[in-house]
């Protein structure tokens, strides 16, 4: 959730709950983006290398106009395809900063991008209405898809994955942009079968652009321990090769590059 600020103060705008900034990140959609990643998320995915950012409704307290003012400093560097990018902790916990940004973005005719799990997504009111609102000024979303069965991505996450597909099929309906990511854990999420499963969901959907496939690191356990978070993948290896490319063939990754 977001806090509206007081207009009192000279801004009507939204402040929202910021994290981190990143000035030149390159593997957060297109091109060179600034990227933003905001604080809260209620998933609790084994592999999250930033558990740092779960918490709700701390970090530092930023106005959608002074992030976007901060971004455009480093404009010269986006070129063509570059832009900003939301991503998280769980952007759309905080929807209303995100749609407050991203008009702001589209004014300034900015690229505008959500890395998003999904997991908030609903068609309930009101957060369908805001969802739809902020589709109008969002150019493309990256999706985690972290597992396709269910009851494993209950077991991994904590939640079911219900909702998040539900989300990927309505963005299919309004043919928003999508690229499809999937953390590749050996053991846990590089099951051949599971692969199949959500290669076949994706076949089913008519505006995903690109499916990448993540691999797994370890790079974020010395934050667990700092944190006093018991880490639930101790021991297990980042995949190797040659699973990253079955993967990558079972989801048919090379026909998106095309």
């Amino acid at each position: 959730m977001t806090i509206k600020q007081n207009k009192t103060s000279g801004d009507p705008g939204v402040l929202g709950y910021i994290h981190s900034t990143e000035s030149f990140g390159a593997v957060d959609g297109p091109g060179i983006r600034f990227v933003v990643f905001m604080q809260g998320c209620d998933m609790r995915c084994m592999y999250c290398h930033n558990p740092d950012t779960w918490k709700t409704r701390v970090g530092r307290k930023r106005s959608a106009a002074e992030v976007l003012s901060e971004a455009l400093q480093y404009r010269d560097f986006w070129g063509k395809d570059g832009g900003i990018t939301l991503s998280g902790g769980e952007i759309l916990l905080q929807p209303d900063f995100a749609l407050d940004l991203f008009r702001r973005a589209k004014d300034e005719g900015v690229h505008t991008c959500l890395d998003t799990s999904g997991h908030p997504f609903t068609r309930e009111e009101p957060f369908f209405s805001l969802f739809r609102e902020l589709m109008t000024v969002t150019d493309l979303l990256l999706v985690d898809i972290k597992e396709i069965d269910p009851e494993k991505h209950r077991k991994l996450t904590g939640f079911t994955n219900e909702n998040i597909l539900d989300m990927c099929r309505y963005l299919s309906s309004i043919g928003k942009p999508i690229w499809i990511r999937h953390v590749l854990v050996p053991g846990v999420t590089d099951n051949d079968e599971d692969l199949k499963k959500l290669n076949a969901f994706i076949q089913t959907l008519t505006n995903v652009k690109r499916v990448e496939i993540l691999p797994y690191h370890t790079m974020g356990i010395a934050k667990y321990h700092e944190l006093g978070i018991r880490y639930r993948l101790e021991g297990v290896d980042p995949p190797t090769d040659e699973r990253i490319r079955n993967a990558e063939e079972l989801l048919h990754c090379a026909d998106y590059r095309k």
